[in-house]
């Protein structure tokens, strides 16, 4: 899913503004002036197309994250694991090392 201000798409394919999108287990919705995705994987991230980015994850994902969604263990000490599986000191650290080309 690509999400650009008002252009959303999914693999290529436009998804018009306002229009539910629902195919093999992913949906886009239109919550007010945001953009919301689920997946069927138990995981919702919603953007307010400006700054603002939620993600929710179902409880039964608890302790099985990793990367920028951090470790969901409820301990702050682990929510900066590196991919290397060592701890960032800051937050920009944290985020640096999520990098991809």
């Amino acid at each position: 899913v690509v999400a650009e201000g008002r252009n959303v798409s999914v693999n290529g394919a436009a998804v018009p503004e306002g229009h539910p999108y629902l195919h093999k287990g992913l949906g886009v919705t239109w919550p007010g002036d945001w953009v919301a995705v689920a997946s069927s994987l138990g995981v919702r991230v919603a953007w307010d197309r400006q700054l603002a980015v939620t993600v929710t994850v179902e409880p039964e994902l608890r302790g099985g994250t990793w990367g920028l969604c951090g470790t969901y263990t409820d301990d702050p000490a682990d929510d900066f694991v590196r991919p290397d599986g060592d701890i960032a000191a800051f937050a920009a650290a944290f985020g640096n090392a999520w990098k991809v080309p």
